[in-house]
């Protein structure tokens, strides 16, 4: 982390990388020092705190809502507090008002010409969506009444010390509970003996923040968490999700997974993926048991993600996922083509605050949990699960649906479980015929092409330090085939444009039935396979197929 004392009471510019490239004591000052040192660069504007430790707070929105705030009984608390020790973007703020807060809300959000609304009238909460000028993407700023009669109080009573601090809008850090020590040494620690009693979530978030931060759990905290880690069935679905959400959205979600396990906690908020410790498998998997493997395929699939995003690949990945050096070149070749349109396709949101990407680690995490199952030896020792994935489909619906996912969510990852061997049997002969392609995205619709992702991490996870580079190959020209299609030849192949329509029929003397239904599918297949290409063609067709 940069040491800003030197700046004190003064305003800088910061590099993308944290740097400081100017100092000015006005924004403006500071902002035309940067544009001779760095005209070219993306700089944003911070205030250095007089205070120690001298925190550099951002520019917007403190700067554009400062004048409205009054001058004490607001703090910036909690998450906040501890990402700007941390030295981390701020994407979310949190205000602890002694007064109104939602009344200060309403005010923010007509300052930044914002969208508002009461996010919780009985305990005073406020939420703001502005968007950041500088990205232009949404950043949420909730003002929060005071959970006790001072600033102090509220503080105490927050799960874990990093979470207890909070920042005078001048950069005055309060730290009741000692967070700041924790931060150093690098621990998620409770703020009172009965935090997780109080509210069991905590037991999730927990993990989660020790798994997004890089953290342990403090002794006396692991010790807490075990005893009580089935009071987690206490708390609403909806909570569990979202935490789930959180640890398994966020790099390295192996690690977090692992520490559910070792502590007690998958038991209870996935049983199904728990029991995959106990089943056993043999060739050609790397890994003799379900669980070791799904965690290689959803770090292979982490890989694969970073690959695309142009960044370094955890070392969980290649813990896991010990493929040959060439695996991973040979695939960034195979999806570069497609580099933009996939990591657009990626950050859709199915469901809102759930992009495919989410969805795509839950179906490498449940994509075997038919496994469990469907066990069989053959004669010969060697472990078999036919149908798996039917049964996958089965076991993954319930719990999602015990979950609360959204619909479209539930669909996209259940299409994902059913689907993931696709990619094997299509290598087959490779490379797919046009037939083969429309009825893949027939089944598949929109998570096809997730599919294809998920795919090739399994056969990563599955095979290891063993791949050979020739069944690899066999993947990713089939991958390449899927993708190609989707991506350049979709109204040619994917989802060709109607000729014809029901009405079309029914004046071809056809009644109103599912006969309709039947030679419209017939035709959209052969269009996709380049049989039928015209009106004309169309006709011809379907007078031939008629029943």
């Amino acid at each position: 982390m940069v040491d800003f004392s030197l700046y004190a009471g003064r305003w800088i510019g910061l590099t993308e990388t944290g740097e400081v490239a100017s100092v000015g004591q006005s924004p403006a000052a500071a902002r035309n020092a940067a544009r001779g040192s760095h005209p070219k660069a993306y700089l944003r504007l911070a205030w250095v705190s007089p205070h120690p430790p001298h925190l550099a707070l951002p520019a917007w929105p403190l700067h554009e809502i400062r004048a409205i705030l009054p001058e004490s009984g607001v703090w910036l608390a909690g998450g906040p507090a501890r990402d700007l020790l941390l030295g981390r973007p701020l994407h979310d703020w949190d205000f602890a008002v002694a007064g109104n807060a939602i009344r200060l809300a309403r005010r923010v959000a007509e300052a930044l010409d914002a969208a508002f609304y009461p996010l919780d009238k009985e305990r005073d909460t406020g939420r703001v969506i502005a968007t950041d000028p500088a990205t232009q993407r949404p950043i949420t700023l909730d003002f929060a009444g005071l959970r006790g009669q001072t600033i102090e109080a509220d503080l105490r009573h927050r799960d874990f010390t990093i979470n207890a601090m909070a920042l005078t809008l001048d950069g005055h850090l309060l730290d009741p509970t000692g967070g700041q020590a924790d931060l150093a040494a690098r621990q998620i620690r409770l703020t009172y003996p009965r935090s997780f009693h109080d509210d069991p979530a905590r037991l999730l978030r927990a993990v989660r923040q020790a798994n997004a931060l890089g953290f342990h759990l403090e002794h006396g905290t692991e010790l807490a968490l075990r005893s009580q880690a089935a009071t987690i069935k206490t708390v609403a679905a909806e909570r569990v999700l979202a935490e789930l959400q959180h640890l398994i959205s966020t790099p390295p979600a192996t690690h977090g997974l692992q520490a559910l396990h070792q502590l007690g906690l998958l038991h209870y908020v996935l049983p199904e993926i728990e029991e995959l410790d106990a089943i056993r498998q043999s060739w050609p998997h790397q890994y003799n048991d379900v669980w070791t493997h799904t965690l290689a395929a959803l770090a292979a699939l982490e890989g694969l993600l970073a690959l695309l995003k142009g960044q370094g690949r955890h070392r969980s990945v290649d813990h896991y996922a010990r493929v040959p050096a060439w695996a991973w070149p040979d695939m960034q070749k195979t999806l570069a083509p497609h580099q933009t349109a996939l990591l657009d396709y990626l950050e859709a949101e199915v469901n809102v605050e759930i992009t495919r990407a989410d969805l795509l680690k839950w179906g490498a995490l449940f994509h075997d949990v038919g496994k469990h199952a469907t066990s069989s030896v053959d004669a010969e020792g060697l472990i078999h699960f036919y149908g798996h994935e039917k049964a996958g489909v089965q076991r993954t619906q319930a719990r999602l649906e015990a979950l609360h996912v959204p619909n479209k969510s539930l669909r996209f990852v259940t299409t994902l479980v059913a689907e993931h061997m696709a990619l094997v049997h299509l290598s087959q002969s490779p490379p797919p015929t046009r037939r083969a392609i429309y009825r893949f995205y027939r089944r598949t619709e929109a998570a096809g092409v997730g599919v294809v992702l998920v795919a090739l991490a399994d056969c990563m996870a599955v095979w290891g330090a063993k791949l050979e580079r020739a069944h690899w190959r066999r993947q990713l020209e089939t991958a390449h085939a899927l993708l190609a299609a989707y991506f350049e030849r979709q109204d040619e192949v994917v989802m060709p444009p109607p000729l014809l329509t029901g009405h079309d029929l029914m004046q071809m003397g056809l009644p109103q039935g599912p006969e309709i239904g039947r030679l419209l599918a017939l035709l959209r297949e052969a269009q996709a396979c380049g049989d039928v290409v015209t009106r004309e063609s169309a006709l011809a067709f379907v007078a031939e197929h008629r029943a």
